[in-house]
């Protein structure tokens, strides 16, 4: 049996995203043992670890950029479908398209500020760590390239015909699904 490049890519592509969301839960971890640590040591012993305060500030950044990489791949940033859900499979195409080119242009405007910002930050020190600050704000770097990666991903399904109607509504209503099954029996019993 012979594998399709697709198939192979995909798995790539897979194993890449596990990748990240272990560095997303090593660096919620840190977070949390580098915080509770220090309330242990501030309340227990008087004392405590100063560069921790920082490191996990810095952690925070990165998880929140690095973590919308991962939300943009699985569609769960924030969205507003009402307008949308009630337009045809062109409407939501349209929709769709011009959604990814503002996506693309705001990738496009964090690159850039963060390109701008590169040589402030890149001399900048963090005053506990001694740190250079282009390791916390370079992170915009990864972030807009991977999700404008994403973004013309999706530009190039929509040209080649490739989207499935269930991909054309970027949300997913992860409050509703749990119930999504005990509402259909339910309304298949009535």
């Amino acid at each position: 049996m012979t594998v399709s490049p697709q198939s192979g890519l995909q798995r790539l592509l897979d194993w890449l995203f596990k990748a990240i969301e272990a560095v997303l839960a090593g660096l919620l971890l840190g977070m949390v043992l580098m915080v509770f640590g220090n309330v242990v040591l501030r309340y227990a012993f008087n004392s405590g670890i100063v560069m921790s305060e920082e490191l996990s500030r810095f952690f925070f950044v990165w998880l929140t950029f690095i973590g919308a990489i991962v939300a943009m791949r699985d569609g769960t940033h924030l969205g507003m479908d009402n307008v949308v859900s009630k337009l045809s499979r062109r409407g939501k195409l349209v929709c769709l398209t011009i959604s990814q080119g503002l996506i693309l242009l705001c990738c496009a405007m964090l690159f850039w500020g963060t390109w701008r910002q590169h040589e402030i930050n890149a001399t900048n020190m963090a005053p506990v760590t001694g740190m250079s600050m282009i390791w916390v704000f370079g992170v915009g770097y990864l972030t807009s390239a991977a999700i404008a990666v994403h973004a013309l991903h999706k530009f190039w399904r929509i040209a080649s015909g490739q989207i499935r109607d269930d991909e054309l509504i970027e949300i997913s209503e992860s409050e509703d699904m749990p119930h999504a099954p005990a509402v259909a029996a339910t309304e298949s019993k009535t």
